[in-house]
């Protein structure tokens, strides 16, 4: 029999395989003298941590789907000591129904932990001598009860099987042989067995403590003392049948894995409620105004609840780290002690994160958009993670629309292309049937937003501006084409994208548009859809077919690009004749009498209006309040309208939505400032392209950066200076306005030089 390196436990149950569950392994090896190196291949089904003597490795692997799954490269050289040496793995297994477990994670008919690799000359590859238990006292939850895409927070205890089996000093005789699958059980054609290599970088895990105590609603330990604690400088004695309730402060939003050791207290109970902010209670539920109003709000959000076993002394502590990362500004620590006292010895956390490396810095006349940028690049950098995500808190779901966002701006602080490649690909892979992808992926349920699909297609373009990867394009070329057909599938015979879909939960699909507050009551969606064709997706098809044109041309496919761009004006003239009303204004739908601020924006975008009308339809929705404006979600868009039609100086009252945010203690950007759900929603991260692409004015102006545009555009600012990371190196950028006229200078190496166009 040919083994597969994949392995699981034999006592597997019935009842295992449909809720979350935690799996350990462990392989013992005794080292005579230490390897110079000591590589492992390592993936699992659905997740793993890696331990070597008790020190956590890493952990993955990176979120694939059930075409592609990943494989991780652990050097484990560094955590290996003379003598006797424990492996050690904890894999959390979700169930296969996609509701059961988290949306993100793929997971297969066999569970498992693959392990590939030799150490010094002993091959330690996963196989029947590894061991394994199956813990049963930790529970995953749903955190709500409807829509919960999570699944990660935890009602646990210590399993007396398990104390202390990440260690090398801990005796896993009890334990039963950990059952090897062949390789008709694992055929390497599918997945899980048909692994690929890891194809972006390793998240960081740097160490942190809390920078403080910010509320103590009842104790009898001082702050002063609960500060201690924090800062890792002494423990805390609880007394026993005694409650503690104590907030922490990480002083700015974090992703992070939360780390609690304590010792005796046997029966205690720990609630660790981790929150993004205060909220202020109303009759209908709550409401976020000062994030920090602990006087008259309250925390809400997800709470791990932990009962000690009692095991732990101070030199081999009992600990407790949720299996997944938590995002919390203030995390709030309930303790009910037993019969007998509690010791807590620390409670700190380790922030984890896409390695993101900024080398863009901007200074402009304007002094309050340095807070912004500092929010913007924190909202981005918690909302990368092994894919880009919507909210780090929610649902750490990849959406297509905020995806196309957070890839552009990471262009323009980074040069970094390696997650947006992944998510380029991860996108194509989630194309359906009818040619429309999910609107988020990797996702293990189904979920459409049509006019999603439609970012994907100027992801792809972004990524041909930035590096001109024709390879990439002619992959993508295919899922694009199928998408535009779809449109194309659905049109009216008057020329417009016919009714493909409604509000979210009542229609297959669901039109989201905006969190515009007049949509609000149709979930993101113009009421004009409710009836009939909605405006915005024709205008977004057009979008679609003029950036695919200039994929196609690229790509050496010009009959190709041709065609698009005549479906283009055969669209663009049924909207003109259906879709506007006397006063040139575009309409949400024909024949309806709603008007918004994305209808005139999209319209310039696109050419589908002159650039005179453009400037006075868009300049009607700056100066009054009876449209529905753009959010938080559509400001990147709205920018490019105002910039495109010279109202670019009217971006400062927009500033003012994030200005808000700030005054209000919020540290990464709102989700929507008419529906704050979220307190960290990188769409809103625009500062990002706005500062370095715009106001210092630096951007491609041909595929691959071979011609660069550097011309700033003021607004209402004076002067600017900065500089902005590019695919082809670093370009220094300072402007100020004098006599009406933008006097700069530009500083670069004489290569990059050459590729400027005057």
């Amino acid at each position: 029999m040919e083994y597969s390196n994949w392995i699981w436990t034999s006592g597997w149950s019935a009842g295992d395989d449909i809720v979350p569950r935690l799996v350990y392994f462990r392989r013992e090896l005794t080292l005579k003298e230490l390897p110079e190196t000591a590589v492992l291949h390592i993936s699992a089904d659905t997740r793993y941590k890696l331990y070597v003597n008790g020190s956590l490795v890493q952990l993955g692997p990176s979120k694939g789907d059930s075409q592609v799954w990943f494989y991780d490269e652990a050097d484990v050289t560094p955590y290996l000591c003379p003598g006797r040496n424990v492996i050690a793995a904890a894999v959390l297994r979700y169930p296969i129904l996609g509701k059961a477990g988290n949306h993100s994670l793929f997971r297969t008919q066999t569970p498992g932990l693959y392990v590939k690799g030799v150490i010094g000359t002993e091959d330690v590859s996963a196989n029947e001598i590894w061991r394994c238990h199956v813990d049963r006292t930790v529970q995953f939850y749903a955190e709500e009860d409807g829509f919960a895409p999570l699944i990660i927070h935890e009602k646990a205890g210590i399993d007396p099987g398990t104390f202390g089996w990440r260690g090398n000093d801990f005796d896993g005789r009890s334990w039963s042989d950990a059952k090897p699958y062949d390789k008709w059980d694992m055929p390497e054609a599918v997945s899980p067995a048909g692994l690929t290599p890891r194809t972006i970088p390793y998240m960081y895990r740097n160490p942190r403590s809390f920078v403080g105590v910010f509320d103590l609603p009842n104790s009898k330990i001082t702050k002063e003392r609960w500060e201690s604690l924090a800062r890792g400088d002494d423990g805390i004695t609880l007394a026993p049948n005694s409650e503690n309730v104590v907030v922490f402060d990480a002083g700015e939003e974090i992703n992070g894995y939360l780390r609690l050791r304590v010792s005796a207290g046997a029966g205690a109970s720990i609630e660790i409620l981790a929150a993004e902010c205060y909220s202020i209670p109303t009759e209908s539920g709550s409401e976020k105004r000062n994030r920090l109003d602990r006087k008259n709000g309250r925390l809400e959000g997800y709470t791990d609840y932990y009962t000690v076993w009692g095991a732990g002394i101070e030199g081999a502590p009992e600990i407790y780290e949720p299996y997944w990362y938590r995002t919390f500004r203030f995390v709030r620590l309930t303790v009910r002690t037993g019969a007998e006292p509690l010791t807590l010895h620390e409670f700190s956390y380790e922030e984890t994160g896409y390695p993101l490396g900024v080398g863009t810095k901007v200074v402009t006349s304007d002094a309050s958009l340095s807070d912004v940028w500092d929010i913007s690049l924190r909202t981005l950098q918690r909302c990368m993670q092994e894919t880009y995500m919507d909210c780090p808190y929610y649902e750490q779901l990849q959406y297509a629309m905020d995806t196309r966002a957070e890839a552009l701006y990471t262009y323009a602080v980074s040069a970094d292309d390696r997650l947006a490649r992944k998510a380029i690909d991860d996108f194509r892979r989630a194309q359906r049937a009818d040619g429309l992808l999910n609107c988020c992926y990797p996702n293990v349920n189904p979920n459409v937003i049509p006019g999603f699909s439609i970012y994907y297609i100027l992801m792809v373009h972004d990524h041909m501006m930035y590096f001109g990867d024709k390879t990439l394009i002619r992959e993508n070329l295919p899922a694009v084409d199928r998408i535009l057909h779809f449109f194309d599938a659905h049109m009216t015979p008057e020329g417009l994208v016919g009714q493909i879909g409604g509000e979210i939960y009542q229609s297959p699909f669901w039109s989201f548009v905006d969190w515009a507050e007049p949509w609000l009551a149709t979930s993101g969606m113009p009421p004009a859809g409710l009836k009939g064709p909605i405006t915005m997706e024709s205008l977004l098809y057009v979008l679609g077919l003029q950036k695919a044109a200039e994929l196609c041309d690229y790509a050496g496919r010009h009959d190709t690009a041709s065609e698009y761009r005549c479906r283009a004006v055969s669209v663009q003239c049924a909207i003109r004749t259906l879709c506007m009303d006397a006063d040139g204004m575009i309409l949400d739908g024909p024949g309806s009498g709603d008007i918004s601020q994305h209808g005139q924006v999209f319209a310039v975008l696109t050419d589908t209006v002159s650039k005179k009308e453009g400037r006075r339809n868009l300049l009607a929705t700056l100066r009054s309040d009876e449209y529905a404006r753009c959010t938080v979600a559509m400001c990147y868009y709205l920018f490019r309208a105002m910039e495109k039609t010279d109202l670019y100086k009217y971006t400062d009252q927009y500033w003012d939505i994030w200005r808000g945010m700030i005054q209000n203690g919020c540290t990464t950007s709102v989700e929507s400032n008419s529906n704050p759900r979220s307190e960290c929603h990188a769409w809103g991260a625009v500062a990002l392209y706005e500062l370095p692409s715009v106001i210092l004015g630096v951007r491609p102006a041909a595929p691959g950066y071979e011609k660069i545009q550097v011309s700033p555009v003021p607004g209402y600012l004076t002067s600017a200076s900065g500089t902005v990371r590019t695919p082809v190196g670093d370009i220094g950028v300072s402007w100020e306005l004098r006599d009406h006229k933008i006097h700069k200078e530009i500083r670069c190496t004489e290569a990059v030089r050459a590729r400027l166009l005057y």
